[in-house]
């Protein structure tokens, strides 16, 4: 290779003529130190101070090394033509007098060169190669230099490196010698404009042009009917959003999103920008949803405005998905739809459309969500199909109904025997049926561990009575309920097939927080380590729907275990949302969030909440335009600062959520905020729209002293959904419509266990649902347990002698 072009390099210098090649040749492959020779020599060749047989072979010599170096160097391309070279009357310093000019140069080629040059960056020591001032390797070179040092060093740090490069003035350049080394770049580029393309020319033609001014005039131009440009995208698919504004000169684009910058950002979605400034999104989420605006650096009083709107395909559930009933009976068939937009819903029977069939008998409720048969007849056997469409897709699901005598009767609406509470005691575990209000099954403290002589719930040193303490629980596929017992630093793990405790898994001291994380099949677990809150810990139970025996594991990083975690939020799973990569810690008295991936159980970075002044004490999350909302305590005054907003696209506090203050809890389907500020006596609920938009909130007065809250769709709108909030110190429920703000009082509910009593967490009295479909609501007091009846809004049943009964799971049918 190199003898090829050796010989290619003896021809061309035979057939140059004698004027100044070999000067301008030199010139050249000193400006690029990894392809030059040494400066003395480059500076003798220039000054023509050696004689023509040595510098027929020395141009031979640095022709092949030129070639060879242009063929590593791939990113080599043309000056763009609109900048222009100036003639020889024009003043053209490389010398760049004024640092505050290069503040500008510095923020142009800080966007236009910073996406080409992190990959490179990487493979090097970012520090050693920026500021140890050597140059001379392969990769640490000239080039790299300039292509690779404005995104990365201060404006200060590079007006005065540019100055210790560069100056030189015309004069010093006829007079070289073997002690000045510089040479302007300029000149370089009136040279080998035309000939050689070199990158570098073009990066300092850009310094020269935004510094010094020469010869030209920005004009930009956006059509009116641009401004605004809306783009639908449909989720999983690429996006690629162009920016309409043109003109002569027109420095590089930039993309913010609420107001960040994203082309200095490292965004594992949005990874390329363009030649042409357009901004791609390669996987397209619902979180992308929003506003994006593009402006030419530099001159952001012209930009324009893209609205993405996220377009989802239905997803869709029946319950159930197969009854029988008998004649004269009433059946109900649910379906229940989510997408963006809201999917529209149909039914067939046997495949032809119910809708001509209706009547007295044969009716469609809440929006078309529900099909209602008083009465039914043989002929009401069949498959009935939901179908639900929107402008992304279609999605269908089958609910069989058999009537026949002597049929296998179900419960009422359609609540089989799978679908019970379960409620976690001091004397034990009970499951509840709730139509009826049955005890399905007493799991006393005395029963052993399943292949263990040990009781589940031994009798503590000088208790006369076999007492059991529990925190929380979560349910793991309907398979598994696993529930924290605090004071004996372990998770009993509940097989719901058998109904037996099957497994202790041994924790740190004083587990008090579960969360399952379905899209990884893992169970979180905050530790105390001690009353006092002293030494906290996370660890995970991975694999946490299998048969096998488990184990906890610690969080990254190894050996430094979190040891200021003061609460961990995972999002919640959703029919459109399957998988959620990412976690948050919230850390004692730190104004900060700790952002983890789920998958690696590892630490990922930090968002600083220090310019709000903000420590977080919890958080809410919809995947309505991936917002992140958060609720700051109290100052040291006590103020109460509004909720912070977040954008998990660019990890970056947005700013505060109007004066909105309280706890955060977002509906199940990421339309509705409900925020509770129980100083104020208030609840503000704000909606989200498919947009993305978050709009203004209504108040609701109440001084029911919140304690817990549980979402359920509504029975007579489909796409709504309703909520139930308990009290902390008063026999109150209230209920409230999300759409309209409707409310009304379960009242008579009895007290429920002092806050003091439990110090578990601040749930002194939960609420719990019953599932997608369930109609049934449980709330424990002091002594009892209620369950309500959410379809028509009142107390169904009461349960005695259930004490401490403050932790309840829902376990549908699996």
């Amino acid at each position: 290779f190199f003898t090829d072009y050796f010989i290619a390099g003896i021809i061309e210098a035979q057939n140059a003529s004698e004027g100044n090649s070999h000067r301008h040749l030199a010139k050249l492959f000193y400006s690029h130190s990894s392809c030059g020779l040494p400066a003395s020599l480059s500076a003798k060749l220039i000054s023509s101070q050696l004689n023509p047989w040595f510098f027929t072979w020395t141009y031979s010599v640095l022709s092949a090394r030129l070639v060879i170096c242009l063929s590593r160097i791939s990113v080599c391309q043309p000056i763009p033509s609109v900048y222009k070279v100036p003639s020889e009357g024009q003043s053209c310093r490389s010398l760049v007098r004024d640092p505050l000019n290069l503040v500008t140069a510095t923020r142009f080629l800080r966007v236009h060169f910073v996406l080409s040059c992190k990959s490179l960056m990487k493979m090097l020591n970012k520090e050693t190669f920026l500021h140890s001032g050597n140059f001379s390797g392969d990769i640490q070179s000239e080039f790299l230099y300039f292509r690779c040092a404005f995104p990365y060093l201060k404006p200060d740090e590079m007006a005065q490196h540019h100055k210790s490069r560069f100056q030189i003035t015309r004069k010093e350049r006829s007079g070289v010698g073997e002690s000045e080394t510089k040479f302007d770049f300029l000149e370089l580029c009136e040279n080998f404009y035309f000939k050689f393309y070199f990158y570098m020319c073009n990066m300092h033609w850009h310094i020269l042009w935004m510094t010094e001014k020469i010869n030209y005039v920005v004009q930009l131009n956006l059509p009116e009917d641009q401004k605004i440009s809306t783009t639908a995208a449909t989720v999983g698919q690429s996006c690629v959003l162009s920016c309409a504004i043109q003109g002569t000169l027109r420095p590089p684009i930039i993309w913010k999103r609420n107001n960040v910058i994203l082309n200095s950002l490292d965004l594992e979605d949005i990874s390329d920008f363009g030649d042409d400034g357009s901004l791609y999104i390669t996987k397209v989420t619902t979180t992308h949803m929003g506003n994006y605006t593009c402006y030419a650096d530099g001159y952001d009083k012209l930009y324009q405005t893209h609205i993405l709107q996220v377009t989802v395909p239905p997803v869709i559930r029946v319950y159930p998905e197969s009854q029988a009933r008998e004649p004269g009976v009433t059946a109900s068939l649910r379906c229940h739809a989510e997408g963006i937009p809201n999917p529209q819903l149909g039914w067939l029977k046997n495949g032809i459309d119910i809708t001509p069939k209706l009547s007295k008998q044969l009716t469609l409720q809440a929006n078309g969500s529900e099909v209602h048969i008083s009465n039914v007849r043989y002929e009401d056997t069949g498959a009935y199909t939901c179908i639900a469409k929107n402008e992304a897709g279609v999605d269908e699901d089958i609910s069989s109904l058999f009537v026949e005598d002597s049929a296998r009767k179900t419960r009422e609406y359609c609540l089989g025997i799978g679908n019970m509470f379960y409620v976690f005691y001091e004397d034990g575990i009970k499951v509840i049926q709730p139509v009826e209000c049955e005890f399905q099954r007493h799991i006393k403290p005395s029963e052993k561990l399943l292949g263990f002589q040990a009781s589940f719930c031994p009798k503590a040193d000088g208790d006369p009575v076999q007492r059991c303490v529990w925190a929380t629980a979560v349910n793991v596929k309907d398979k598994f309920i696993y529930v924290t017992q605090p004071t004996l630093d372990r998770v009993l793990i509940v097989d719901v097939q058998s109904q037996k405790v099957v497994q202790a898994v041994s924790t740190d001291p004083v587990p008090v927080k579960l969360h399952y994380d379905k899209s990884h099949d893992q169970v979180w677990v905050l530790s105390w380590g001690n009353m006092e809150k002293n030494s906290p810990t996370l660890q995970v139970i991975t694999q946490a729907s299998g048969s096998v025996s488990h184990h906890t594991i610690h969080t990254q990083p190894v050996g430094k275990q979190f040891d200021s975690v003061d609460d961990f939020f995972i999002p919640a799973t959703t029919l459109i949302i399957t998988h959620v990569r990412f976690g948050y810690i919230l850390h004692k008295d730190d104004p900060m969030l700790q952002k983890i991936d789920l998958e690696m159980m590892s630490y990922i970075k930090t968002i600083s909440l220090k310019d709000y002044n903000c420590i977080p004490e919890s958080l809410a999350y919809t995947h309505l335009g991936g917002y992140l909302f958060i609720c700051c305590k109290p100052d040291t005054t006590g103020a109460v600062l509004p909720q912070l907003i977040v954008d998990s696209v660019t990890d970056s506090v947005i700013g505060y959520n109007g004066d909105v203050t309280g706890t955060p809890h977002i509906s199940p389907d990421g339309h509705y905020l409900l925020s509770i500020d129980d100083a104020k006596g208030l609840m503000r609920i704000q909606s989200i729209t498919v947009r993305g938009e978050i709009q203004d909130a209504f108040d609701i007065h109440t001084n029911l002293h919140i304690s817990d809250v549980a979402f359920q769709p509504s029975f007579t709108e489909a796409h709504q959904y309703n909520v139930y909030c308990s009290s902390s110190s008063q026999t109150d429920v209230l209920f409230m419509e999300l759409s309209s703000g409707k409310v009304k009082m379960v009242k008579s509910l009895k007290e429920p266990i002092k806050a003091g009593e439990w110090p578990w967490n601040s749930k002194n009295r939960l609420i719990k649902d019953s599932g997608l479909f369930g109609q049934y609501l449980m709330t424990p007091s002091k002594e009892s347990l209620f369950i309500l009846d959410g379809r028509l809004n009142k107390l169904n049943c009461e349960i005695t002698e259930v004490e401490r009964g403050n932790t309840v799971i829902w376990v549908g049918e699996a």
